[in-house]
């Protein structure tokens, strides 16, 4: 089932491919899409997973935001110490850091989650992906930008306030105060729109990856060791450190761990297009690690859960 999944997501990154190749995406067309994204489809489908079906149980929202603030702790010390390591570019530390950082939890977490979990865990997701949007929009828009590009502090409080955390406050509000009975329509205008986020991310990782030679995309050391930091070592030894402390439920630790083992997240392409940087590392990066996570996840779930 995990493995049917992660080859439908990436089949539709091999259309976004095509499609770019002839033509149908790229240049402007993507960025705008990329917008779209961000601001009105992905907030759409965090909304729309506590508008159906039954509601999750609330009492796990505080520990998954425990868990994750915690996780990104360890992530933010690792995107900041190994890149240095991982790469003789110091252009490329800000994209395998962030690479090191961040999995493609909205995008491809959710159905992942859902397979393994059951469709309510789609909310469980999305609280975790609150802590994750509020890094990707901070650390990892300072990873990608550059730390000595802009004067001034980097951090600005809209980005509190942007679409993607309003959505992710007000659906932990409806799931806190168990507010059910939404009307259709209210919950099916949203929850179309929402489906719109997994198929258009992944086309455009597909779109942006056809403008790179296809030498590229075989990557090369520094891509490989991040992916094998992204999808293996660094998910496996924060289940492994967060099951010896015992904070947490088995329950909570298992879909932290699923969610944080995803490939790279595709706002690393779309943060690159947004600020008119460079995205063939990011893009090939990206590419591996959804490939080899076809087989590392459903590996990773058959050992450690």
């Amino acid at each position: 089932m995990i493995g049917q999944v992660m080859l439908m997501l990436f089949a539709i990154v091999v259309v976004g491919y095509i499609a770019g190749k002839l033509g149908y995406m790229g240049g402007t067309f993507d960025k705008k899409l990329s917008k779209i994204v961000i601001d009105i489809t992905c907030p759409a489908l965090i909304l729309s997973s506590a508008m159906t079906g039954e509601l999750p149980d609330r009492h796990y929202i505080l520990p998954l935001l425990g868990i994750s603030a915690l996780t990104y702790v360890l992530l933010t010390a690792a995107a900041l110490l190994l890149p240095r390591f991982l790469t003789k570019k110091r252009d490329d530390e800000g994209a395998v850091g962030f690479a090191l950082m961040f999995g493609n939890v909205g995008f491809m977490g959710y159905p992942i989650v859902a397979s393994i979990f059951g469709h309510e865990a789609v909310f469980y997701a999305a609280v975790l992906n609150v802590v994750n949007t509020f890094t990707v929009f901070t650390v990892g828009t300072m990873l990608i930008t550059g730390k000595n590009e802009v004067q001034g502090p980097k951090f600005k409080k809209k980005v509190l306030y942007s679409t993607p955390m309003l959505s992710a406050y007000l659906t932990m509000l409806i799931v806190a105060l168990e507010i059910k009975d939404i009307p259709a329509w209210i919950s099916q205008p949203l929850t179309m729109i929402g489906n719109i986020t997994v198929p258009a991310a992944l086309l455009i990782i597909g779109s942006s990856m056809s403008n790179l030679p296809l030498r590229s995309l075989l990557g090369n050391g520094t891509v490989y060791v991040t992916a094998l930091l992204r999808l293996a070592v660094l998910p496996i030894f924060i289940h492994f450190l967060f099951h010896v402390t015992g904070w947490f439920s088995s329950f909570v630790v298992g879909i932290n761990t699923v969610v944080i083992a995803m490939p790279v997240a595709t706002y690393g392409t779309i943060l690159c297009l947004r600020h008119g940087k460079d995205t063939t590392l990011i893009t090939e990066v990206t590419f591996i690690t959804t490939l080899l996570s076809m087989l590392s996840i459903p590996l990773l779930v058959t050992w450690l859960l």
